[in-house]
């Protein structure tokens, strides 16, 4: 064996002896986490203030112990179902727009989230080292969390890295979560009723939960260090995309030239990320997620407002009581 060869050797038995050792450590640590059913089904254990499931738990903490964050990085961070698919997918076509044609767009082969993957349920999912450098398909990387603020590794806080995040009305992220999990769930497990799921709900009792917790974690963060963290609304960008888009490739660094305006580039990008251009691409129509998800699944509505064909007015009043409660005096408002 050549010296190549043993220090390869050498490197491939101290990644197993990491791996065991961690296993092994992860194993007590878990031990000690509170633990509850989501309405899905599914385990939840309370971790670092919010609800972690359980089949990410294990990459959660690979992730926050072993990433390395560069300053040229860009992480999207946001709440499930608060329209991460769509922000993938401006985020993408906007930062690299340089790199392919107009007709080459890699959206238009891939889907949003193989395009940008998200470290806690691929990334980092069955390996603790995974490798980074070819995690993105361009430079500078672009990856994805769901994880709150306070819970992001301390190299993405203490570099120069961007963040951009998210939030949606949450009476309508409610209704797109509860159609998502039940779509996601097991046949042997029985249906939830859409009153037992928004108890959760309002008890912060669901994957990364609570919801204004995250919310208000991104949003405090943006408001202190705006050049850091961009924070979008959903029905803002919904109500004025142009405009938004504009923002965005401004807060990336690659803000559109006169030219690209007058030839139409924010509405090509706006018009190829729009959800019925999204949701009929082929690529979306068919195959699975690497989680197992299959890629129509990331596709339902997308409509602002479509909580209130499924929300009953009990349901709306205790929601409105909470949203004032969770947001009193923080300046923040939907």
């Amino acid at each position: 064996m050549d010296t190549a060869e043993m220090c390869k050797a050498n490197l491939v038995s101290k990644s197993h002896d990491a791996e065991v050792s961690w296993d092994d450590e992860f194993q007590q640590l878990v031990k000690t986490f509170p633990k509850v059913k989501s309405w899905a089904g599914n385990n939840l254990y309370f971790y670092q203030g919010f609800w972690c499931p359980a089949l990410v738990l294990k990459s959660v903490i690979s992730f926050q112990k072993h990433f390395q964050a560069l300053d040229s990085d860009v992480i999207i961070a946001t709440f499930t179902k608060c329209g991460t698919t769509w922000l993938k997918a401006l985020t993408f076509s906007t930062l690299y727009r340089n790199n392919f044609t107009k007709d080459e767009n890699p959206l238009f082969s891939f889907g949003p989230h193989e395009l940008v993957r998200i470290f806690e349920y691929d990334l980092y999912l069955n390996n603790p080292f995974p490798d980074l450098e070819n995690a993105s398909l361009y430079q500078p990387r672009l990856l994805s969390t769901h994880l709150p603020y306070a819970s992001l590794p301390t190299s993405i806080k203490d570099s120069n890295c961007r963040i951009i995040s998210i939030c949606r009305n949450p009476m309508d992220m409610f209704i797109s979560l509860w159609h998502f999990t039940e779509k996601l769930r097991e046949d042997k497990l029985e249906s939830v009723s859409l009153d037992e799921a928004f108890d959760k709900f309002c008890n912060g009792i669901y994957g990364f939960g609570p919801f204004f917790d995250h919310v208000l974690g991104y949003w405090k963060a943006s408001q202190e260090n705006p050049n850091k963290i961009l924070f979008l609304k959903y029905e803002a960008l919904k109500a004025d995309i142009n405009s938004h888009l504009k923002k965005l490739a401004m807060f990336l660094g690659v803000p559109f030239t006169e030219d690209e305006e007058k030839q139409g580039a924010v509405e090509e990008i706006a018009r190829n990320c729009s959800f019925d251009n999204l949701k009929e691409l082929e690529v979306n129509k068919k195959g699975l997620h690497s989680s197992g998800i299959p890629h129509t699944d990331f596709f339902r509505k997308a409509k602002v407002g479509d909580w209130s064909n499924y929300l009953t007015p009990s349901m709306v009043e205790r929601m409105e009581k909470l949203i004032q409660e969770k947001l009193d005096n923080s300046g923040f408002t939907f």
